[in-house]
């Protein structure tokens, strides 16, 4: 299994001062960022594009993981690309050809993830584990942060852990949506590697004992 890797989500930082999340980030000792790109139409709210990345990639050293939630993601593969992503996630649910999408991100040079809804079938992804750095499954209904996690996406992540391992594959295996120490640890002892943890993040009194009791 992969090294554990905690990337809290900049959706739940201050709008008005993203830098001041990353720092909050950087300080807690971490090396990824997470980066909802919301659109409006595949999930019901609008949060920011590739232009605030730009923006932010100078700034920080931090390893930009960003989370397509558009309707078409393929037709901003290049523009993420340039802006400064280094993984780009699209979901399974979207309106395009995710063989097509996945290739296009590897030939920009990035990773490539592939994202699954809670209510989705993880038997759906079985086709593009080959071809991925990272499976994403979301333990909320994407959209908002803040959400209740949802303890049936737990199976779904067993199941793609046990492929993982039955193919000898080495693909990130990425949890979104409700994360906090209690549901964190049991998405870790489901198989998952990677946590993405917005509001217990950024509200707790100490992030570094918080990012410690996830990954120990």
């Amino acid at each position: 299994m992969p090294t554990p890797v905690v990337a809290p989500s900049l959706l739940a930082a201050n709008h008005g001062e993203f830098i001041a999340g990353i720092r909050t980030i950087e300080e807690a000792g971490l090396t990824w960022v997470h980066l909802d790109i919301m659109d409006g139409h595949f999930v019901p709210n609008i949060s920011f594009g590739p232009q605030v990345v730009a923006a932010l990639r100078p700034l920080t050293k931090l390893h930009f993981d960003v989370h397509l939630m558009l309707t078409h993601p393929d037709r901003f593969v290049a523009a993420f690309a340039q802006a400064g992503a280094e993984r780009l996630t699209v979901h399974i649910e979207a309106e395009h050809d995710m063989g097509q999408t996945l290739a296009a991100i590897k030939a920009a040079g990035l990773k490539a993830g592939i994202a699954m809804n809670p209510d989705g079938d993880p038997r759906r992804l079985l086709p593009y584990l080959d071809a991925v750095d990272l499976v994403l499954c979301m333990t909320v209904f994407p959209g908002f942060g803040g959400q209740a996690f949802i303890p049936a996406v737990l199976d779904s992540i067993r199941f793609l852990a046990a492929e993982r391992r039955a193919r000898g594959l080495d693909f990130r295996l990425e949890v979104d949506g409700g994360v906090n120490t209690e549901t964190g640890l049991r998405c870790r002892e489901a198989g998952a590697d990677t946590l993405v943890a917005g509001t217990a993040f950024f509200k707790a009194p100490d992030r570094k004992a918080f990012v410690a009791g996830l990954t120990a």
